[in-house]
C-alpha cells in the first residue's frame, strides 16, 4: 500500500501563495534573518497564524511556497555571516541590567522589529552623538583623540 500525501485544498493553496507573498515583501526589506524568521516561521508567524491545524502546517511544509521560504531565511543568513566575516572584528560586551530594564528593551526591540543587540548599539551610538553635539555647542570640543 503506497500513501501519498493529497495536494493541500484549493484554499490552502491560496493561503501558501499569501504568505510566500508576505514572506517576500519583508525579504525584500532585508531584515535579520531572526527577524525574518520570528515574523514568517515562528510561533507566531504569519505561518502558523495562517495554518493553525497541525495537518494544514505539516501540509503547506511541504509546499514550494515553504521551500522557497526556507531559501530566503538560509540567504538571509549566509549574507549576514558574509558581511560580519568581510567587516570589522566584532567584539562581545556583556551587560548586567535590571530584568525590568531587559524587559523594557525586549518589548521596545519586539515592537520595532530588531535584535535587542541591534537596539542598544543605537541607543549607544545616538547617546554618545548627542553627547558630542552639546560638547561642540558648548564650546568644549578638543581635538579627538586617535582611535576613537
Amino acid at each position: 500500500m503506497t500513501t501519498k500525501t493529497s495536494p493541500l485544498p484549493q484554499t490552502d493553496r491560496h493561503a501558501a501563495t499569501a504568505v510566500l507573498q508576505v514572506a517576500e515583501r519583508l525579504y525584500a526589506m532585508e531584515p535579520e534573518w531572526v527577524v525574518f524568521f520570528r515574523e514568517v516561521l515562528g510561533v507566531d508567524g504569519i505561518v502558523r497564524r495562517t495554518f493553525s491545524d497541525p495537518e494544514a502546517l505539516t501540509g503547506f511544509e511541504c509546499t514550494p511556497q515553504y521551500a522557497r521560504i526556507r531559501e530566503m531565511l538560509d540567504g538571509l543568513r549566509c549574507r549576514q555571516r558574509e558581511s560580519a566575516t568581510r567587516g570589522e572584528t566584532q567584539r562581545v560586551v556583556t551587560v548586567r541590567m535590571p530584568r525590568s530594564l531587559h524587559e523594557s528593551l525586549k518589548d521596545e526591540a519586539g515592537r520595532m522589529r530588531v535584535s535587542i543587540n541591534t537596539l542598544c548599539i543605537s541607543k549607544l551610538m545616538k547617546l554618545l552623538d548627542e553627547q558630542e553635539r552639546r560638547d561642540i555647542a558648548g564650546g568644549q570640543a578638543e581635538a579627538a583623540p586617535a582611535g576613537r
